[in-house]
């Protein structure tokens, strides 16, 4: 799936906490619903079977509690996307990523081969289809997600390739699937945060630690002699840079994905490199890019929902723009995209508990709801998502709401401002108020039931933003409808 993701470790973060986003995109011209749910153990199978590649696979016999946002109309698996398990352990998965034709060659994809002529089906590897329920009921720290994840690819393969962020409260991993068995991880600094766009991301590697110590990088075990194998190092003083050897830089990168991490690195150091101009030391169509970088202030909830939602504000390249030359605007693939089907922000707070901060749609036009993670129901308008369009679902309601809004965007837009910013104000005082109530709670199970209920609210107050800015840029379109004539019949 064509995503967008941004890593902020702890010391880069507004309040400490660890946070992973990810935005979980539809191909063009599809558009798919999602819904935010609760798994308990009892609901997880101990056999899975992959819709899309046929692999079987069996599971362990202890999994944990998980929270995941599955696609809400069955038929194509599950595509867990996003969660955190009861040992506070969160994943994101995955943020398609590009390759070359010498990695795919040197270990090629392991895709699904239907019956043909009297032979058997051959079962594929794993994908996004699986990859959350096949490990996050069953980790304790953002490292054993690696290892858990390294060890299903080199085992079972993978069809496709992709990246997977892991979080607990004091580590963020980045997975990165090379070919169809081979995987690189790193692990991002606590001061930094990391950017990516559907392209392969990690710009530089210590092998010698993957293979050793594992203090900040992971990786399959024969990474090395493959690399040399197969003459993947493009570098000539032995360094790896793993964007140069196993990813792509091809021109369509150079619309649909550098632009992306351009304009997000440029909105959080806007004065650390030249962005712009002929002097720029950055393009939108740079290869060398940063993966991480310090920030110049530290980073909010609301810094990545901003990012993840932006369609180059500021710059010749919006497409809602009125300045500058008009061939420019929309030339760039943006991030927040029509077809964006939700972001998650996954919030680590230390001493107060893990929120996700969840929208859908269109990200552009979307709120950004916090709900509590370690519980075992979750509110039906959030979950009850089904293929019917229905204001009782906040995945479909935001959903009229972009649509509409994107349609008067001139007239629409200060409401969908005003919406996006009661909504987060509104989210952070009551967090605020329960996190209190949480606190003085001695008791486990009575936490849990104040999380719910904590939840509930959230809930009810996202229904009542939503149904009022509805209201309003419903309005705003009817007015401009193209049968409008002035006169009345007064």
């Amino acid at each position: 799936m064509p995503c967008t993701t941004i890593l902020v470790g702890k010391k880069a973060s507004f309040d400490g906490s660890t946070m992973i986003a990810r935005n979980d995109d539809s191909m063009e011209g599809h558009f798919t619903p999602k819904k935010f749910v609760s798994v308990t153990p009892e609901k997880t199978p101990r056999r899975y079977r992959s819709v899309i590649s046929h692999l079987e696979i069996d599971l362990p016999d202890n999994p944990l509690r998980y929270t995941a946002v599955p696609n809400a109309v069955k038929g194509k698996g599950i595509w867990a996307a996003s969660g955190v398990n009861a040992a506070d352990v969160a994943m994101t998965a995955t943020e398609t990523i590009t390759s070359n034709p010498r990695v795919l060659g040197a270990d090629p994809l392991v895709e699904y081969i239907p019956p043909h002529d009297g032979s058997p089906e051959l079962p594929g590897g794993i994908g996004e289809e699986d990859i959350v329920c096949l490990v996050l009921p069953y980790i304790h720290s953002a490292r054993e997600g690696v290892r858990r994840l390294g060890s299903l690819l080199e085992q079972y393969g993978t069809y496709e390739m992709n990246g997977i962020a892991f979080q607990d409260h004091d580590e963020i991993w980045w997975l990165e699937t090379i070919g169809g068995h081979h995987w690189i991880a790193r692990r991002v600094p606590d001061d930094c945060y990391v950017v990516m766009p559907n392209q392969l991301g990690i710009d530089c590697f210590d092998m010698a630690d993957a293979l050793g110590e594992q203090k900040n990088f992971m990786a399959s075990a024969d990474l090395q002699e493959w690399v040399e194998k197969y003459h993947l190092n493009l570098s000539f003083d032995g360094t790896l840079n793993p964007r140069d050897a196993f990813g792509s830089h091809d021109d369509a990168d150079h619309v649909y994905n550098t632009p992306r991490a351009w304009y997000m690195l440029r909105c959080m150091n806007p004065h650390t490199k030249h962005w712009d101009g002929p002097d720029a030391e950055y393009t939108p169509e740079s290869d060398d890019l940063p993966w991480c970088m310090k920030p110049e202030k530290k980073i909010t909830v609301e810094d990545v929902k901003y990012l993840l939602s932006s369609h180059y504000q500021g710059t010749p390249y919006d497409p809602y723009g009125s300045y500058g030359d008009p061939r420019e605007r929309g030339k760039y693939r943006t991030i927040g995209i029509n077809r964006n089907d939700f972001l998650a922000i996954i919030q680590m707070r230390p001493g107060k508990g893990t929120v996700e901060w969840l929208s859908f749609a269109s990200n552009a036009f979307s709120a950004s709801i916090p709900m509590y993670a370690d519980v075992d129901t979750t509110p039906d308008y959030f979950s009850s998502t089904t293929k019917e369009v229905s204001t009782d679902s906040f995945y479909w309601c935001s959903r009229m709401i972009a649509a509409l809004a994107d349609a008067s965007y001139d007239k629409s837009r200060f409401h969908i401002e005003r919406y996006q910013e009661k909504t987060a104000a509104r989210g952070h005082e009551i967090l605020n108020r329960w996190d209190v109530l949480l606190a003085a709670e001695p008791d486990a199970e009575k936490r849990r039931q104040l999380r719910e209920q904590a939840n509930e609210e959230l809930a009810a107050m996202a229904k009542e933003e939503a149904s009022r800015t509805l209201a309003l840029v419903l309005h705003e379109q009817s007015v401009i409808m193209k049968n409008e004539f002035a006169r009345s019949d007064a």
